[in-house]
């Protein structure tokens, strides 16, 4: 698999429009399986745009250190977390256009209860890739596996800076439900609810010097 055909990445929760912007054009994904949990990272938080702000839902989880690996991190069901975000979820984008077609592909997934976030996120990330007719295999790795001339592009998507300060995303403006002033690099399920089958052409437009 040639450089221009592989990407390594990081594994999102309900990844942000960067992400995707990310992988555009690129035959496969590979995410680490042996990597160590990070806190306060998009790794179990989302954004999505309210009537009066941007809010975050956040995935807790039970104990997780520095040392121990990502795939066996738990979810924390005895906070009703699960209910929390599918209301935020359908109160953000319950009258967008596409809601009623893409809405049942998630829940499928939170219904599933599943123990570990990692499942959940690859789970998720699946359903992402397939709505936005993204033709891309996903593909679970070893740290050691990893093809040298693969592209990595770990560690550089993260929560404390600004997209503005990576060289990923120039933002394409589409109508969102809620504001006047367009809010860029929301969580994925923004772009998708509010633009259906249009939100690869957004993602190609949003690709910086494309």
């Amino acid at each position: 698999m040639s450089q221009d055909r592989t990407i390594i990445t990081d594994l999102f929760y309900l990844p942000p429009i960067e992400y995707f912007v990310s992988v555009l054009g690129f035959e496969e994904i590979h995410i680490d399986q042996t990597e160590r949990f990070q806190k306060q990272t998009y790794r179990n938080r989302a954004q999505v745009l309210l009537a009066n702000k941007v809010d975050v839902l956040s995935v807790p989880v039970i104990g997780s250190s520095k040392k121990q690996l990502y795939k066996d991190v738990k979810i924390d069901y005895s906070q009703k977390w699960k209910n929390v975000h599918l209301r935020g979820i359908q109160s953000a984008y319950g009258k967008a256009p596409f809601y009623e077609y893409f809405y049942p592909y998630f829940e499928q997934v939170f219904e599933k209860n599943l123990t570990f976030l990692f499942d959940v996120n690859l789970e998720l990330l699946t359903v992402c890739l397939k709505l936005l007719k993204l033709k891309v295999r996903l593909n679970l790795e070893m740290e050691n596996d990893f093809a040298p001339e693969s592209v990595d592009s770990r560690g550089i998507i993260h929560t404390k800076e600004g997209f503005t300060l990576r060289n990923v995303m120039t933002p394409r403006n589409y109508p969102q439900m809620f504001g006047l002033d367009f809010v860029p690099n929301l969580s994925i399920i923004d772009l998708l609810f509010c633009m259906g089958p249009e939100s690869k052409e957004v993602l190609m437009h949003s690709k910086k010097n494309h």
